[in-house]
């Protein structure tokens, strides 16, 4: 739904950027705050995604729309695609509550009958049915929040972005307003919501994006808490292991290892492993043939008349497991396999010459 790919902005006069490799990715009907101190760059981000600033460098796309190739004049446009809920409201101070609402659809080309339905029904939701004739002075804080929020959603919009909704507004209030964006949640739109308040983040455990400098340094995507300072993960200790297969066959394997990270473990011991080097598989081949030559040499010898069978011994040194009854693990033991193969050596018989 939202995806952001290296992206960059640095303002001039500033020395360091406000948005440094950014890269997230929002699903479809997520729920995800953005926190963060003042100047990390939340704002920045939000003006990315609406298009208010274009980015130095990296990608964005919202919605599946590639926002390098949105035009000026298809700004506005693209905007009445997402649901924009400010800090300060922005409501027309000289329309109704009604009016305010109404006035959204308006710009977005619906007919007056579409209007008629849709507004009743949206100030339903944000429970302002009732204050529907008043103006915005005749309201308190909360009041207009919820008409800000009404005219956002009135065009049902797939994406939701509130900037800091509840800055200006007391916990019960607050409380509300995050309700009802959890309700818009609940009918398929993904929210976007970007706040200082601790204790909503902390209630709601949704996702939880915190960007520090620029940069995204947490990325909690289930059951996220309200954290600034990033999260070090440590690193796994890395343990080499053989990969299973005909070193003698194909000499390049034995030298090869697959470095897989295994969590330590006082109970259970570590794995013993003697790899075979490619040097010792060659030496290993190059007397192989050092052998069989010196045999053919031995046959083809004159004065030598009697069929007879030669055996061959060949001693190769491989790693093979031996399975321990009191441990899971296994230990690779280096052992010493003669393996005595008969090959039947048929000689000519030869005739003395006597002279």
């Amino acid at each position: 739904m939202i995806l952001l790919d290296s992206v960059s902005k640095q303002y001039a006069g500033d020395a360091h950027p406000a948005l440094d490799s950014v890269s997230l990715h929002i699903e479809p009907n997520e729920f995800v705050f953005l926190v963060g101190k003042s100047g990390a760059g939340k704002s920045s981000l939000i003006k990315m995604i609406t298009k208010e600033e274009i980015p130095d460098s990296g990608k964005i796309i919202v919605g599946g729309i590639d926002l390098d190739y949105v035009k000026k004049r298809h700004i506005p446009g693209y905007r009445r695609r997402l649901g924009v809920v400010f800090q300060d409201f922005k409501l027309l101070p000289r329309r109704t509550v009604y009016e305010n609402v109404a006035f959204a659809l308006e710009i977005a080309g619906m007919s007056g009958r579409e209007i008629r339905k849709t507004v009743p029904k949206v100030l339903e939701l944000v429970d302002l049915l009732d204050q529907a004739k008043k103006f915005p002075n005749q309201l308190s804080g909360g009041q207009q929040q919820r008409v800000s929020i009404a005219r956002s959603v009135a065009r049902q919009p797939k994406i939701l972005i509130a900037d800091e909704p509840t800055a200006n507004l007391d916990k019960l209030t607050t409380a509300e307003i995050i309700e009802l964006l959890k309700k818009i949640n609940d009918f398929g739109t993904t929210v976007l919501v970007s706040t200082h308040d601790e204790s909503v983040v902390n209630t709601l455990q949704k996702r939880v994006i915190t960007l520090k400098d620029g940069k995204i340094v947490n990325d909690q995507k289930v059951n996220g808490i309200y954290e600034l300072s990033a999260r070090v993960i440590p690193k796994q200790p890395v343990r080499v292991m053989q990969v299973p297969g005909h070193a003698l066959r194909r000499p390049q394997a034995a030298s090869q290892a697959v470095a897989r990270p295994v969590a330590q473990t006082s109970a259970q011991p570590s794995q013993q492993l003697s790899v075979l080097s490619v040097s010792q598989v060659n030496n290993t081949e190059s007397s192989k043939e050092n052998a069989k030559t010196s045999a053919k040499a031995r046959t083809s010898a004159p004065g030598l008349r009697s069929k007879s069978t030669q055996n061959s011994i060949e001693s190769v040194s491989v790693a093979v497991p031996r399975a321990t009854k009191q441990s899971s693990m296994r230990k690779m033991e280096v052992k010493s396999i003669r393996v005595a193969k008969k090959t039947p050596v048929k000689m000519a018989a030869t005739k003395r010459r006597v002279i």
